[in-house]
């Protein structure tokens, strides 16, 4: 039976050979790693799963990579929940019923209103995206990065 360990607050640009890299740069061994990415963009999500095969390999990764900085951030390693079906997910408001229209969608020409938080949909803030991202870092100072954070 394996374990899987979720890694979250990645940079986007880690691949799955720099997590294998630094696993056995520690003696750390995994089944296999996936670097979760937007499927219509392929730009990695900042996360990924680390199949572990066993209990005390997988809380030997965690262990390892929990809170270890990279880049002006922490890393996240904790043990993967499993998927939700879409059976157990809540709907989102304004997704109900079939036909309805979503809340986040007023029919033509109606004029537009305020969100929950007070905001206009055009005046919302996204965090992430291109803007927060460092740009122009080497993949290959990534090592010298993490065996002077580890």
């Amino acid at each position: 039976m394996s374990s899987t360990v979720f890694l979250g607050n990645l940079p986007p640009w880690v691949t799955a050979d720099d997590i294998k890299s630094w696993l056995v740069a520690e003696n750390l061994v995994a089944d296999s790693v996936k670097v979760i990415r937007n499927p219509e963009t392929q730009e990695s999500k900042g996360f990924a799963f680390i199949e572990a095969p066993n209990d005390e390999e997988m809380h030997s990764i965690i262990k390892r990579f929990d809170n270890a900085p990279l880049e002006e951030r922490l890393l996240r390693a904790n043990p993967a929940h499993p998927p939700k079906g879409r059976s157990d997910r809540r709907p989102l408001p304004g997704h109900g019923a079939a036909g309805s229209a979503p809340a986040s969608h007023p029919p033509a020409g109606a004029p537009h209103h305020a969100t929950a938080g007070g905001e206009r949909p055009s005046e919302r803030r996204h965090r992430g995206g291109r803007k927060h991202r460092k740009q122009g870092m080497p993949q290959t100072t990534l090592a010298e990065e993490l065996a002077k954070a580890l």
